[in-house]
């Protein structure tokens, strides 16, 4: 009887729980691969995105970002490379209303800070002002642990040989969702 009344708590309070990972003084901290080509005879590209945010309100997390690429190719003399650092907010977006959709999220990220490429091989470099933003979908594995896939329009806007540069890349990726220390009294008290 006592497995049976767990079991009706854990399936009812689940929607509860299923936006426990949104709320308000929560944080976020993963991160994304994006532009990944492994071609290792010809060309590797890759580009990793780390992010960390705190939910300001239930649903929306602003936090900064962290980025570095870089693209090889074989039998070229130098690399490109890519970084960047700067504030972004996330704006979530819940479809638990459709059954095929509880544990998924859509959300809407921008970013903007200091940006920069560098391309060895034909000596351009673009450097200043760069932004971002995209729809994206997270699908939570488990109440903690979110994967995701984003589509981002990207561009510097500043300096260097090239004022202005440009982008649309596909990143996939995961978060961990730290509950507040509300959150987990609640649960505890549940």
């Amino acid at each position: 009887m006592k497995k049976l009344i767990l079991f009706a708590a854990l399936l009812f309070g689940g929607a509860n729980i299923a936006n426990a990972q949104i709320n308000e003084g929560n944080v976020m901290i993963g991160g994304s691969l994006t532009n990944l080509n492994l071609e290792f005879d010809r060309q590797t590209t890759f580009q990793v995105t780390p992010t960390a945010a705190w939910f300001i309100k239930d649903g929306l997390a602003v936090g900064g970002y962290g980025k570095f690429g870089l693209n090889h190719v074989n039998g070229q003399d130098g690399n490109s490379y890519s970084y960047g650092i700067g504030p972004l907010a996330r704006y979530f977006v819940s479809a638990e209303k459709l059954p095929a959709f509880r544990q998924t999220k859509f959300f809407l990220e921008a970013n903007a800070g200091f940006e920069g490429t560098d391309n060895r091989v034909n000596r351009t470099t673009t450097n200043g002002l760069g932004f971002g933003f995209g729809p994206g979908i997270s699908y939570f594995i488990t109440p903690s642990i979110g994967l995701e896939a984003i589509v981002k329009y990207g561009g510097i806007v500043g300096f260097g040989s090239s004022a202005y540069s440009q982008s649309l890349s596909f990143g996939i990726g995961f978060q961990v969702y730290l509950p507040s220390k509300k959150l987990i009294k609640e649960i505890k008290e549940f």
